[in-house]
């Protein structure tokens, strides 16, 4: 197939959608026009495996402008924003296989359409596109150049391929980017969950007990996030340095059998499986909100839920299910357990995409360019692409930094100008 999206006709409006990000997103721009010039991934083929958003659109623009052949699916079925899909294959030319709410056989179909493409390089969210090459297509992989990796749970997964001596291509791992995780982790995931919650729900976070399972960069954004809100919020961990960090940052910290009673909305943002399961299920209120921001619907045992329930109201909200216990409670998943911010809102904001995607056009230009130069296994972002994202991000918002003088680097370079 050339395409399988919901619509076509609905390219006008993803087409709206899709230029009014480019507005914020000025680094990626940058990188674009550079890309039209040189065409440094010409003769390229891409296979892409994202969240299909607005700010996607515009990553795939710049691969293509760069003269890759770009095919793009999706890495959640909730996340696809179907206008935008659409306008990707009437208005740029791009092979899209993405429809929102698409079942599992679907998805993986969309997956394989990509792969049968024989791409290059990948581009992942997750590593399901990765995996499915390492398991099921070895014609595919020995012809990799390599691979990029979006979040945090890819490249978890990669590194337990690593270990195992199953990743067999090398592996760029954005996600561990200064300039991806310390602003897109962060403020994108703090920002865009706490809009997924409130457009599901209409709730009012101030005065309530918000539960965040996970205090990684995406767990700190969300707690601060909510916090402002005015949100009495509490964190579970099994990090005791990230717990201790939480203490230290002025939140409760407790166990989730602690906490579980006493919560009114609960978010895991781990990258595990299971955090919120049956005995938890079965000590909280009535009335209580679960949901997850952290990629994967693992996090939340939603099978332990049906199997307490004993009745199912389905979309007493837009994504949002009703279990009720026999005893009479009621508890609310938002999103099937799904990543909230991105089956309810919008993802996170176009400016801070912008960098995340930015670290992405180059890394796959690094890997055209070292094609055969790398080790398979997960390989950071060089030092000098971080640090351009972050150059080019403070141009764009016109901010000014100092540079060190001649004296200054000298004294750094130096042992012997003790006290």
């Amino acid at each position: 197939m050339d395409h399988h999206v919901k619509d076509l006709s609905l390219a006008d409006e993803g087409k709206r959608r899709i230029l009014w990000a480019d507005r914020d997103m000025q680094v990626l721009a940058r990188i674009r026009e550079r890309f039209e010039r040189e065409r440094p991934l010409e003769g390229v083929t891409m296979a892409c495996c994202l969240h299909v958003t607005a700010e996607t659109a515009n990553l795939v623009r710049t691969l293509k402008a760069g003269g890759a052949d770009v095919c793009l699916c999706a890495s959640n079925p909730l996340s696809t924003q179907d206008d935008v899909a659409a306008s990707l294959v009437r208005d740029f030319g791009i092979p899209t296989f993405a429809v929102r709410g698409e079942d599992n056989d679907t998805y993986y179909a969309h997956i394989e359409e990509c792969i049968a493409r024989k791409p290059r390089i990948t581009m992942d969210d997750g590593a399901d596109l990765v995996s499915t090459i390492l398991k099921d297509h070895p014609d595919v992989l020995e012809n990799l150049y390599g691979s990029t990796e979006e979040t945090t749970t890819g490249v978890i997964r990669l590194r337990a391929m690593e270990r195992d001596g199953a990743l067999g291509v090398p592996v760029i791992a954005v996600n561990d980017a200064q300039t991806k995780y310390m602003f897109d982790n962060r403020y994108g995931t703090g920002q865009s969950t706490v809009d997924g919650i409130i457009r599901a729900t209409d709730i009012l976070l101030a005065g309530k007990n918000v539960v965040v399972a996970g205090y990684g960069w995406c767990g700190r954004g969300f707690a601060m996030r909510a916090r402002g809100m005015g949100a009495n919020v509490i964190v579970t961990e099994v990090n005791p340095i990230r717990a201790l960090e939480a203490v230290m940052d002025g939140f409760r910290v407790m166990p989730m059998e602690e906490a579980a009673p006493i919560g009114d909305l609960f978010c895991t943002l781990t990258g595990n499986i299971a955090v919120i399961r049956r005995e938890h299920f079965e000590r909280m209120k009535d009335g209580a909100i679960v949901c997850n921001s952290g990629h994967f619907d693992v996090e939340i045992r939603v099978g332990d839920l049906e199997d307490l329930a004993v009745k199912v109201n389905r979309g007493v909200r837009r994504e949002v299910d009703e279990y009720v216990m026999a005893d009479g409670r009621r508890i609310r998943l938002l999103a099937q357990g799904r990543l909230i911010n991105l089956s309810a809102a919008e993802g996170h904001p176009a400016s801070v995409m912008d960098m995340s995607f930015s670290l992405q056009a180059l890394s796959s230009e690094y890997v055209a360019k070292n094609r055969g130069a790398l080790a398979a296994g997960v390989h950071p972002v060089p030092e000098e692409i971080d640090r351009r994202v972050a150059e080019l991000k403070l141009e764009a918002v016109r901010v000014g930094i100092d540079r060190l003088t001649a004296e200054q680097k000298d004294y750094l370079s130096r042992w012997d100008m003790g006290t």
